[in-house]
């Protein structure tokens, strides 16, 4: 499997997640997605997500001047995207400890 396919079900809250500290702009995100280790994150996946977020409610953005050339739109969790952040930390919390539990038992049985 590669990984951008387990990558699809986790992006929103990784996302989420970097937004949750500060308030971020799409190019920062894709750097920050990258300095921790996913180099296969691009604009064309990136920007298509931020929309569906900020659709669903989950980030608000704003437009702010840029020191560098044009207007920067950024973006910060609402509440609701709080909540679904800690809901998806939880999920990913219990997946991961399954996961770990079913391939300690095949490698016990190795």
């Amino acid at each position: 499997m590669k990984q951008t396919q387990l990558l699809k079900g986790v992006l929103d809250g990784c996302v989420l997640a970097l937004i949750s500290g500060h308030e971020l702009y799409g190019y920062e995100l894709i750097q920050a997605l990258r300095a921790t280790g996913f180099d296969s994150i691009v604009g064309g996946t990136l920007y298509p997500l931020l929309a569906k977020l900020e659709k669903n409610g989950d980030l608000v953005s704003r437009m702010r001047a840029s020191p560098d050339g044009p207007d920067r739109k950024y973006y910060r969790l609402t509440p609701q995207g709080r909540q679904t952040l800690a809901a998806f930390d939880a999920q990913w919390h219990q997946l991961t400890n399954q996961v770990a539990t079913i391939l300690e038992r095949v490698t016990k049985d190795d």
